[in-house]
């Protein structure tokens, strides 16, 4: 990966967020938790997996930074929506969740060097794991689920 290829989906990662909320912007509270796209999550599902996935990829990141050759654990997503209740809580604290995991996650790259880049460790499900396949797969996460979001108002 280039620094410019890289510098890309820094800025992708960073904007994530912001494009979560401006999804968000309009969207009638009454329906958060409404399906309006069948067998695909609601709203407020889609908030709390952003705020469980990504603190757990904050996490995943600085292993990979800390540690030789890290396990990367992989998680079923779908059992932490139904075993957490995604759907019957307060989206709030998962929303913040999301923000703070990704603003001190962004700190990082401003001190990281060229080495650590290159880190890597194995994923439980996907093999080897790099710092830069980690960014490659966060960079547009919460794009991909900005735009879920705004399927779902479309849908309403």
């Amino acid at each position: 990966m280039t620094p410019e290829e890289r510098s890309t989906l820094i800025a992708l990662y960073v904007a994530g967020f912001d494009e979560v909320v401006k999804a968000l912007d309009g969207f009638p509270a009454s329906s958060l938790s409404a399906h309006p796209i069948p067998g695909k999550w609601s709203a407020r599902e889609i908030i709390h997996h952003l705020g469980d996935s990504e603190s757990t990829s904050a996490f995943r990141l600085r292993k990979l930074l800390v540690e030789d050759n890290p396990v990367i654990e992989g998680y079923d997503q779908d059992q932490f929506a139904e075993k957490l209740h995604y759907n019957d809580r307060d989206m709030a604290p998962a929303l913040e969740a999301f923000r703070a995991a990704r603003v001190t996650t962004a700190q990082l790259f401003d001190v990281m060097k060229e080495e650590d880049w290159k880190r890597s460790g194995v994923h439980t499900e996907s093999g080897p794991y790099s710092v830069e396949k980690w960014l490659t797969i966060y960079a547009d996460h919460a794009h991909n689920h900005a735009a879920q979001i705004q399927r779902l108002k479309d849908a309403l």
